[in-house]
Order: C-alpha cells, then sequence, then structure tokens
C-alpha cells in the first residue's frame, strides 16, 4: 500500500519505517504520553535531554512522522533524526501520531494550538517557542502547522517539506521563520516543489535554506544518527538570528 497527497505518490510507509528503525537506539529518556485534547486522544513521545531539570528552560522541537504518522513512524524518525542530538546538546523533543489516523496537514490539525499550549504548560520550553520539523508527511504537516499557528515556532524543517496550501495569507506567515527544506536528488517530484517554493520564498524576503542531498531518495541517510547535527546546527542558528 501506498500512499498518495494530491498527485505525490508517498513512499509505502512499512518501507519507510523499516529503514528508519535501521539506526541504533540510544540511551536518552523517552516517555509515551496520552493526551485529550478537546475530547481527541492523541499520542505522542516525548525525548529529555540527559540530566533534565523540569525547573530549567530548554529548546524544543515539535516533529512529525511521515507516511500514515502512526506511532511505528513517531519512533522511526525519532531513532534517526533526533534522539542522539537532543540528548547531547539539550533538546526537549516532542513526536505526536496522528489521532484516529486523521493526518496533521488534514483533519488531524484540530489538536491545535492546544495541544502546544498544554506543552507550554508540562514543559519549560525556552521563550515559549518551538522549532517544528517532519519528514514527508511530517514535512507538510510541519509547514501547515506552523503557517496557521506562526507566533509559536522559531522555524520550520521539511526533509522532505514544504507548505503545500502556498495561499498568500499562509505564505505570509512564515515570513519571519528561519525555513529549511532537504529533498534527495532523486526524489524528483519533491525536490521540484522544494525548488521551487524555496525560490518564492527567497524572492519576498525570507531566510530559507535549501539542500539538494546527492544521491538520496526520499528517505535521506545523509540526515541519520551523526548527520542530523546539521540540523540542530540550523535550529540553533534560527533561535539566535531569524526567528522573531
Amino acid at each position: 500500500m501506498s500512499y498518495r497527497f494530491g498527485s505525490r505518490l508517498l513512499f509505502p510507509a512499512a518501507a519507510i519505517a523499516a529503514v528508519l528503525l535501521s539506526v541504533q537506539p540510544l540511551a536518552a529518556e523517552v516517555m509515551d504520553k496520552v493526551a485529550d485534547i478537546s475530547g481527541t486522544k492523541l499520542q505522542y513521545k516525548v525525548v529529555l535531554p540527559n540530566g533534565y531539570d523540569p525547573a530549567k528552560a530548554y529548546p524544543a522541537i515539535l516533529a512529525f512522522g511521515g507516511g500514515p504518522q502512526t506511532m511505528s513512524m513517531v519512533q522511526a524518525t525519532l531513532e534517526r533524526n533526533w534522539r542522539q542530538q537532543a540528548e547531547t546538546l539539550g533538546y526537549i523533543v516532542i513526536l505526536p501520531a496522528a489521532p484516529n489516523g486523521d493526518l496533521f496537514f488534514e483533519s488531524g490539525d484540530r489538536v491545535f494550538p492546544a495541544f502546544i499550549v498544554k506543552l507550554l504548560g508540562d514543559f519549560k520550553i525556552l521563550q515559549n517557542k518551538f522549532h517544528i520539523a517532519g519528514v514527508s508527511n511530517g514535512g507538510l504537516s510541519a509547514f501547515h502547522i506552523a503557517s496557521l499557528y506562526p507566533q509559536y515556532f522559531w522555524s520550520v524543517t521539511g526533509l522532505p517539506g514544504f507548505l503545500d496550501d502556498a495561499s498568500p495569507e499562509r505564505v505570509r506567515a512564515l515570513a519571519k521563520m528561519c525555513i529549511y527544506m532537504y529533498a534527495g536528488e532523486l526524489d524528483e517530484d519533491w525536490l521540484q516543489s522544494e525548488e521551487q517554493q524555496a525560490a518564492k520564498f527567497r524572492s519576498q524576503g525570507f531566510t530559507v535554506e535549501f539542500s539538494e542531498e546527492k544521491g538520496e531518495g526520499h528517505v535521506m541517510r545523509t540526515l541519520d544518527g551523526q548527520g542530523a547535527a546539521r540540523l540542530f546546527k540550523q535550529l540553533e542558528q534560527a533561535r539566535q538570528g531569524c526567528g522573531k
């Protein structure tokens, strides 16, 4: 089975998960949580850094998995892209699963912004702002949520991902964020969409970085494990610079 959004063929979820879970688990503390958000049951994972102190404020990432955005996909992207660096660099990472199978760039967005408000009450987040990021369907979700509630975010990252509903209002909402886009050289459809949108954002004076990952397809191994340090370097830049 494969998943489609519009005319874009998304890779089979089982295949993506198998690749992502090939990364060795690391030692960061991970909590499994369930919340009732306005009558909707939402499952999510929270990664806490080494030596976590609940009285201290931390930078935080709201991250989304790809495919059907199930807990297995959440676990996959957690291990691949976020866990190791979050533990080392002192980040909190929150990764929700699609409620009732409703993708976050579709009707699953109903849990926002209430879920963000809950997180800000549960954890001390630096300046009450997150970075938001996602893989594939998760990348679409990250841009979608960022464009709806820009006041909560320093940056938005798609690996791959972009703003699919690029109405003038949605585009303007991203103006003060750092925008990061990754696409595999062999992932032609997503690569083209991101290149075109990155050029559009730059023409409007946005801060955007686009990276074509040479030799990579839809699942980019260049961002695995230690490679994910590139993501966190950009997040640090966003918090110090263009995120306002």
